[in-house]
C-alpha cells in the first residue's frame, strides 16, 4: 500500500517544481515559436494573396491593352488598305480614261484614213470601170 510520509510530499512538490520549470523552459518557448510560425505564415498567406491579386490585376491591364493595341493595329491597318484601294481604284479610273481616250484616237485616225481611202477608191472607181468595161468588151473606151 501507499503510506503518505514526507518522501511522497517531496515527490508532490518535485513534480510541481519541475512542472513549472519545464513550463518556463521548454513548453513557453515552444508555444512562442509556434506562435511566431503561425504569425510568420499567416503574414506570407496574406501576401501570396496581395501578390495574387496584383498579378491578376496587371495581367488584366495587360491582356486590355493588347485588346486595345491590336484593335487600333486593326483600325490603322483598314485605314491603311482601304486609302491604298481608293488610290489605286483613282490610278486604274485613270488607266482607263487613258485607255479610252486612246482608243478614240485611234478610231478617229482609223475612221479618217478610211473616209480618205474611200474618196480615192471613188475616184479611181470610174477609171477602174472603164478599164473592166474594156476588158469587157474588148476595145477601149
Amino acid at each position: 500500500m501507499i503510506t503518505i510520509d514526507m518522501t511522497m510530499l517531496l515527490h508532490i512538490i518535485n513534480i510541481l517544481l519541475l512542472a513549472v520549470i519545464l513550463n518556463i523552459v521548454l513548453y513557453r518557448p515552444i508555444l512562442n515559436i509556434l506562435d511566431q510560425r503561425r504569425e510568420k505564415i499567416s503574414t506570407l498567406n496574406r501576401d501570396i494573396e496581395s501578390f495574387e491579386k496584383n498579378r491578376q490585376a496587371r495581367l488584366d491591364e495587360f491582356e486590355h491593352k493588347l485588346q486595345a493595341a491590336r484593335n487600333q493595329a486593326k483600325n490603322e491597318f483598314e485605314a491603311l488598305r482601304s486609302a491604298t484601294q481608293t488610290a489605286s481604284n483613282k490610278r486604274l479610273a485613270a488607266q482607263r480614261s487613258e485607255v479610252e481616250a486612246a482608243k478614240e484616237a485611234q478610231f478617229k485616225e482609223i475612221e479618217s484614213q478610211l473616209t480618205v481611202a474611200r474618196g480615192e477608191l471613188r475616184g479611181q472607181t470610174s477609171a477602174f470601170a472603164a478599164a473592166m468595161a474594156g476588158k469587157v468588151l474588148g476595145r477601149a473606151l
